[in-house]
Order: structure tokens, then sequence, then C-alpha cells
């Protein structure tokens, strides 16, 4: 009977341990699928920056909270080519911006752009640069200061703070989790005023720009610029010297 009794117990702790092990299997498959998904997820539903290279040309896109931007340059020759941007939204394997700013044609303003869009791993097969062509995923955003921002305060010569109301004319601040790009436009008239763009880091309250493009002043481009810099309240709190020397203190808010 014991030798009866010491083979049943040996079965039964066999079937616990291929009991464990097949559970273990299952978390790490669901493990591996969850992380599957979420790279998934980051394409289908676009956010972070994006980047396509053709020869001396760099496409940058960034997109975060619903919005994006999409710049052209030359940053080895520091030549700025152009910029559009706006709302946009995936519907069918397209991708349909609502243009608020066209650097090279301000007819577009108002009108849906609309692009294929066919996510391949952290690639995407689409014609957003005009042709169509394979774009890279540089970073799934998700953290630093990743949003849509609008300047909502300056501090004047005097001290004073001025408040910025939302209007047509306004400043916006487009970043995912390494790329920036501001520009300031008119929505409704289609002007454009300016936008610069490139690379940044904010660690232990310096927030730090590397300029890859700039519009308004190609010999910009290589500068490094740091600022103060704090979030407080859900505002940005942003303070240093500007690419002309200039002292700034700005309150940034998220456009809602």
């Amino acid at each position: 009977m014991s030798l009866i009794f010491s083979h049943l117990y040996k079965t039964e702790n066999m079937k616990k341990i291929v009991w464990v092990l097949f559970l273990f299997s299952c978390v790490a498959i669901i493990s591996k699928a969850t992380i599957i998904e979420k790279n998934m997820q980051s394409i289908d539903t676009p956010k972070g920056a994006w980047q396509l290279l053709q020869g001396d040309l760099e496409y940058a896109l960034i997109a975060a909270d619903g919005y994006c931007m999409v710049a052209q340059f030359d940053k080895n020759n520091k030549k700025f080519i152009g910029s559009y941007g706006g709302p946009f939204k995936i519907e069918n394997n397209k991708w349909i911006v609502d243009v608020q700013f066209h650097t090279l044609d301000k007819t577009l303003v108002g009108k849906p752009a609309i692009f294929d869009w066919k996510p391949q791993k952290n690639k995407v097969v689409t014609n957003i640069s005009g042709t169509p062509a394979e774009w890279t995923q540089t970073d799934i955003g998700g953290k630093n200061l990743e949003g849509n921002w609008r300047i909502t305060q300056r501090k004047q010569e005097d001290g004073k703070m001025s408040e910025i109301p939302l209007r047509a004319r306004r400043t916006l601040k487009l970043l995912s989790s390494s790329r920036f790009q501001w520009a300031a436009i008119n929505i409704e008239t289609g002007e454009f005023f300016g936008t610069g763009g490139g690379t940044y880091t904010f660690k232990d309250g310096k927030y730090t720009e590397q300029i890859e493009f700039f519009s308004r002043d190609n010999s910009r481009v290589g500068a490094s610029l740091t600022f103060d810099a704090k979030i407080e309240e859900g505002n940005w709190i942003h303070s240093g010297l500007s690419s002309k020397g200039d002292p700034i203190y700005e309150v940034w808010g998220r456009m809602k």
C-alpha cells in the first residue's frame, strides 16, 4: 500500500508542477501579447515622433493630443523647406488632417488633407511626405512634456504678466517624448508667422532644446538653448533667454 500511495503522491506532485508551468507559460504569453498590443496601439492610434530620411532631406512628424505637425528640412545645410499641421484622426488606414497651417500653400488651411497610413511593426508606410515611403517611429510618447501646448501668459518688460486669450492667431508648441516643434499661425486667415523644432531633454528642472530647423533664421540651426522649466497645476512655466538673447518668462497650458 505504501508503494501505491507513494506513486500517487508523486503523480499528484507532477500534476501540480505541470499545472504551475502551464500557468507561467500563460502569463508569459499574455505579457508578450500585451507588449505587442501596446506597440501596435502606438502605431494604430499614432502618437510620439516619426522620421523619414531621403538623402539630405529629413521629414519629422510629431503627434500628441490629437494634433500633428510635419516638417521638412535639411539639417546639414541649415535649410527649412516647409511644414503643415492640425488636428488629425485615423479612419480605415487613412490619416486625415484638418489643416490649420501650411507654410507652402495657405489656401489649404481649413481643408482636410488625407494620406495613407499602413502600420508595419515600428514603421508605417504613408504618403505624408508627398510620395509613399516607410517612416520609422523614433519615440512612442508617454513621458516628459508630451502634448499640445499654447502660450497663455507672458511677462512684460515692466514685470507684469499679460494674459494671452485663445484666438485665431496663436502660438502652439507640440512635443513628443523627445521632439518639439512650435508654430505661430492664424487658423482663420491661413497666415504663417514662423516655426522651429528639433529634439529636447527635460531633467532636473532644465529644459534644453537642440534646434534642427528654424524658419525665421537658419543660422540658429545647431544651437542649444536651455531654460528653467517646471509644471505647476498643469501649466508649464518656462523661463530663460530666447534665441535672440532676450529674457523670457512664459506660461504654457495644454490645448483642450
